[in-house]
């Protein structure tokens, strides 16, 4: 069966689309010549799903984000067929170590002038509009061909991509509240609101939750020096 759609969700998500190993980091996702995006990452169990596999010694590992570790096909081929100079314990300390190196870097700058962190939100905010255009639910790709990895592509980007981006959005708006307005404070709210909201739809589906306000975006575009 299938790694199930939450597990492979909160590994993603949580690895922000890059190997695990703290000596690699590198991103697992590459794009064509012809511009199209496609994965490269590979799903790990720390211990092996069958007895006899790599670290299953006595006993199974599960389909879990609890026994499971984000590589880069290298990484995931040296900790498999070298298992004993990669024991489960150094594989639990790579995730956790790099899931703190995940956060850290979504750590918000302070800014001396609100241009400055405008600009900022908005090279942002424009890749998040990207990836949504195209390869999300109503992008050309996706409507003109269902079977096109299209699907597969939106998952990953909005977990590794658009929800860190909207993680950072939030914290330089809170870092430099002082800044801003009280017009963009209060579309800042707006922007908040979605993005805990669509960060916890990813993880577990809602039924509704508030939509982007494009009118943050368009205050965002309107303040920057033109």
């Amino acid at each position: 069966m299938p790694i199930p759609e939450k597990e492979v969700k909160l590994l993603w998500g949580r690895a922000a689309g890059t190997c695990s190993n703290p000596d690699c980091r590198e991103k697992v996702s590459a794009t064509s010549e012809d511009g199209s995006s496609y994965l490269t990452g590979e799903m790990a169990h720390m211990v092996a799903k069958h007895l006899g596999g790599p670290r299953a010694e006595g006993r199974a590992g599960a389909d879990t984000y609890e026994n499971l570790i984000l590589l880069c096909p290298t990484c995931h081929t040296k900790v498999d067929k070298a298992p004993t100079d990669y024991p489960l314990e150094l594989l639990a300390y790579w995730k956790s170590a790099h899931e703190r190196w995940v956060d850290d870097s979504l750590a918000a700058p302070r800014f001396d002038t609100d241009e400055k962190a405008l600009a900022a939100i908005a090279g942002m905010l424009a890749e998040n509009y990207h990836y949504f255009h195209e390869y999300g639910p109503k992008s050309k790709r996706a409507t003109e061909n269902p079977e096109s990895s299209a699907h597969s592509i939106w998952m990953a980007r909005r977990l590794d991509v658009i929800i860190q981006n909207n993680r950072r959005i939030m914290n330089i708006l809170e870092s430099n509240e002082t800044l801003f307005d009280g017009e963009l404070r209060a579309e800042a709210i707006r922007f908040r609101d979605h993005a805990l909201a669509y960060e916890q739809h990813a993880y577990d589906r809602l039924e509704d939750y508030p939509i982007f306000p494009t009118s943050f975006a368009d205050l965002v575009r309107e303040r920057l020096p033109k």
